[in-house]
């Protein structure tokens, strides 16, 4: 399968604007404009591309319904007290880069992709996902979400919360860091996930096998081991990438669809 590409003149405009950045960091990722939040032009990033070999997809990805009656509903995660009390200027799908700015933020460049899908395998189309995390010094985008331990810094480059409309195969793509602990947390991104501005699923995405994990609280809240597994995603490498970037798919289950509200 091949992921849909991003067309719009923007985009180079952004790209050429980041050609510093890339020189001083190697961050060789392009900008993505996905301020409008139209599906057409927040499809899967063009470089997250299976003909060329950058990402390869398991072969269900692109086949709906496919395994449907073995899918299990995502289970819910507490939102917690740091969603962002004040949204940022730019709120699109790449969380490296605010706006116009050309110096990216800190941190492992992870490449998020995956399905918001139905519980018997529909893609679920034009539902908003919207992603927040702490920066590298595991602080939060609020005002009260600071890391004590390293005397409250904040990246300043780091956007903290994005969003994307899913498209027609109900697939999202967010580009951030690896996400990393602060006191009391294993490391996570939280997800929510709303449709027609009602909000089906508020969870939490965790690494797959960090050691933390089995120490988090709100993780071994979740008592049954099938339902947890739901919430893990395995950060891999990406094919032939020289500055160490990852890849990670995580698909969302809701156990309840737009029609289900209805």
């Amino acid at each position: 399968m091949e992921c849909p590409r991003i067309h719009c003149p923007a985009f180079a405009q952004k790209r050429q604007r980041t050609k510093l950045a890339e020189q001083n960091r190697h961050n060789r990722r392009p900008r993505l404009n996905t301020h409008n939040l139209t599906p057409h032009r927040r499809d899967i990033v063009k470089g997250i591309v299976v003909g060329t070999g950058a990402l390869a997809l398991p072969a269900w990805f692109s086949t709906p319904g496919l395994f449907a009656d073995e899918l299990t509903a995502t289970p819910k995660m507490t939102e917690g007290p740091f969603f962002p009390d004040k949204l940022p200027l730019d709120t699109d799908n790449d969380l490296l880069l605010i706006n116009d700015a050309i110096t990216p933020a800190v941190g492992k460049i992870t490449h998020l992709t995956g399905r918001v899908l139905s519980t018997s395998g529909q893609p679920i189309r034009n539902a908003l996902v919207e992603i927040w995390q702490v920066d590298n010094h595991g602080s939060y985008l609020h005002s009260r979400g600071g890391n004590p331990r390293n005397g409250n810094q904040r990246d300043s480059n780091f956007q903290g919360y994005g969003r994307f409309l899913t498209n027609n195969k109900g697939q999202y793509y967010f580009r951030t860091i690896k996400p990393v602990s602060y006191p009391g947390r294993t490391p996570h991104i939280h997800f929510a996930v709303s449709h027609h501005g009602h909000r089906m699923l508020a969870t939490q995405m965790l690494i797959k096998g960090h050691e933390q994990n089995a120490r988090d609280g709100l993780f071994r809240a979740i008592r049954e081991e099938k339902l947890r597994e739901t919430l893990l995603a395995e950060f891999q490498p990406l094919p032939e990438s020289k500055i160490g970037e990852l890849t990670a798919n995580w698909d969302i289950v809701i156990g309840r669809t737009p029609s289900d509200e209805k």
